[in-house]
């Protein structure tokens, strides 16, 4: 569980060109051109050519954002059909870092009845000021069903700080609350766009998303996204290592007009009513 077995690297991109499922599809088409400039197959997802999947997510915090300023991240992601919910809520709880010994030593396991998952990952993003390179946050990752949690009072710091023990450092007292961060309910449009196959069994799915808020349909952000899981970040042979990384540096450099600088989704949330939180970021 303290151990990186998935790699998620990021183009956070600038909302405004997203005004249609086309404009997905014509950013699918860079990641196509690119991928083959550079030595990668594509494999087309047989759901790009379908309707956009649409998921809700909000984001939970103190009022004065005690959670986000520390590094742990607390959301709950609902998906949809046919406008419809559908599924067990999703809850995830991270501690999000650029230390990854820091990431890694944080204990995020819930103290609850039900299951939970444990991921840890390293998450790649372009640099803060200047595209063509990288920087690392390293993401220890808890996820399950809402349905796995029993409390009645899901929003206190007393019930969090129960089962979430790595939330007791915060030494907030049982009375405070937790609330929706600027009151900002996010809706995600989604689309798969296919598989990057760097060689040697290492395949990434890929997909294009935009971020909005639901009911004024105010666009916050965009992202690509491909993520590649392994067993040990050892058993990756260069090449493949090479070959990622130069896809993710060339497709920067292609779309460059697209990026957006320095921030993250969640960033763009606990900004949504003007300066946000402090961040580890």
């Amino acid at each position: 569980m303290d151990r990186v077995q998935y790699l998620e690297a990021k183009l956070i991109l600038k909302p405004d060109r997203f005004t249609s499922v086309q404009s997905f599809r014509d950013f699918g088409k860079i990641v196509r051109r690119t991928a083959k400039r550079v030595g990668v197959d594509f494999i087309e997802d047989k759901n790009a050519d379908l309707r956009p999947e649409i998921r809700e997510i909000i984001f939970l915090d103190t009022p004065d954002f005690a959670l986000y300023t520390n590094a742990f991240i607390l959301r709950r992601r609902v998906s949809y059909v046919d406008g419809f919910p559908v599924g067990d809520p999703e809850i995830v709880f991270k501690f999000r870092h650029p230390d990854e010994q820091k990431a890694a030593s944080l204990d995020v396991r819930p103290k609850i009845d039900g299951k939970y998952r444990i991921k840890f990952k390293a998450e790649a993003l372009p640099l803060k000021d200047e595209v063509g390179g990288y920087r690392i946050l390293y993401s220890h990752n808890c996820q399950f069903g809402l349905s796995q949690a029993h409390d009645r009072d899901k929003t206190s710091m007393a019930t969090l700080d129960r089962v979430f023990p790595a939330l007791a450092k915060l030494h907030r007292s049982g009375d405070d609350r937790v609330k929706l961060v600027n009151e900002g309910i996010v809706e995600e449009v989604l689309l798969p766009l296919g598989n990057l196959d760097f060689g040697k069994g290492v395949l990434a799915k890929c997909d294009i998303a935009l971020w909005r808020t639901r009911g004024e349909h105010l666009p916050l952000v965009g992202e690509f996204a491909f993520p590649v899981k392994f067993d040990r970040k050892e058993d990756i042979a260069a090449k493949q290592k090479e070959l990622a990384e130069q896809f993710y540096i060339t497709l920067q450099r292609e779309v460059a007009g697209w990026l957006a600088l320095g921030v993250t989704k969640t960033a763009m949330v606990y900004r949504l009513k003007g300066a946000g939180a402090q961040s580890h970021e």
